[in-house]
């Protein structure tokens, strides 16, 4: 999704954010939408950070990005080779015997193709054994401790550069799944916004983070941000110090909600509620993260999230992960059933009709 530069002199109406037929920012495994038009300096902001570049690159880029670096390395410092022997004279000669007075740098590099397959025994320290430098031939001593240095700064960059992109978080990451679609459940007569969160693996994490950003646009093209709250059952830290098994997390929608006018169908306003989570590894003590978002067609009313959790024969608990996003309905006539009985009552005198009012299990009401 590309935003648009809006300029006061443009004749051109600019396409609504959020009514373009991309309507999702962040997509549901947490990828961002947008691209950056006409960003001045680009280039030089990639060439900056290229480590970054190479941690965000997927795995066959990177693969053909090491290979080619490697291959490059090797042919400039063959088209070096071939040139220290053409200036030394050593190409046309005869290298099994060669003149008295004159000293070959590399034994047997007759060709482009002999001083590829030098340069590549160079690196890898291949020595077979049949090409060879002399030492009174200073420049091929320099020409291959250059070569030596930066082709082990090379490898040194490759080597870290996997090392990080394997051990990374965001691997961590891709085993903590979100409910595809979020719920509004009523609970006591109150209603509640509801999504649930998986670890899908056995090792726990630690310190789990949520926040919740909902994203609306104005009609200045602006999309505005309001922070959503959301509480896990009764846990009154910020924080779920232990996360091994799906958590359920609950924002309760009163009518100072942001989300209450918009839940209302006649409403049919357009929004995206984005959540963050954050957690920290047990094992290794780094934090990883993960972001869904939820669109109003994804968000159910009057249902409520199937059970996941059950009991073996031994008595221990099971997590049916079949269940994760199953949602059950609920009639709206049973949902608005756990708010206290009221019954109309009406006050008469002489038959006439003086005031009204409510009894209800909890008192009386006005």
């Amino acid at each position: 999704m590309t935003t648009d530069k809006i300029e006061s002199n443009n004749t051109k109406s600019s396409v609504p954010l959020l009514t373009h037929r991309y309507l999702r920012m962040v997509t549901k495994d947490g990828h961002s939408t947008f691209q950056m038009d006409g960003a001045q300096g680009k280039g030089l902001a990639y060439l900056r950070d290229a480590w970054g570049i190479l941690m965000d690159m997927r795995w066959r880029w990177m693969m053909l990005v090491f290979s080619a670096s490697f291959v490059i390395h090797w042919l400039v410092f063959a088209v070096l080779w071939y040139l220290l022997a053409e200036m030394n004279g050593d190409l046309e000669l005869d290298h099994d015997a060669p003149p008295d007075n004159h000293t070959i740098c590399v034994k047997y590099i007759t060709s482009f193709t002999a001083a590829f397959s030098f340069s590549l025994e160079t690196q890898l320290t291949i020595g077979y054994g049949t090409m060879f430098p002399s030492g009174d031939c200073p420049s091929a001593i320099a020409l291959l401790a250059i070569q030596m240095v930066l082709g082990l700064m090379l490898e040194a960059f490759i080597t870290g550069a996997f090392v990080a992109k394997i051990a990374r978080p965001k691997n961590r990451a891709f085993s903590i799944c979100f409910t595809r679609s979020a719920v509004v459940t009523h609970t006591e007569g109150k209603p509640y916004l509801m999504f649930q969160v998986a670890n899908t693996r056995s090792s726990p994490l630690t310190s789990v983070q949520i926040s919740a950003i909902l994203y609306q646009e104005r009609e200045n093209g602006q999309l505005h941000q309001t922070s959503i709250d959301f509480h896990l059952d009764s846990v009154t830290s910020d924080e779920c110090p232990f996360f091994i098994f799906p958590l359920t997390y609950y924002h309760t929608v009163t009518p100072s909600s942001p989300l209450a006018a918009l839940l209302q169908r006649e409403a049919a306003q357009h929004f995206e509620l984005v959540i963050f989570l954050s957690a920290v590894q047990e094992g290794t003590g780094e934090m990883c993260q993960r972001r869904t978002s939820y669109l109003p067609s994804e968000i159910m009313l009057y249902h409520r999230f199937a059970s996941v959790l059950a009991r073996n024969a031994k008595g221990e608990y099971q997590i049916k992960m079949e269940n994760f996003d199953k949602t059950i309905p609920e009639l709206p006539a049973a949902a608005d059933s756990n708010c206290p009985r009221r019954t109309d009552k009406d006050i008469r005198t002489n038959g006439q009709h003086v005031d009204s009012f409510q009894l209800s299990e909890a008192g009386l009401t006005e």
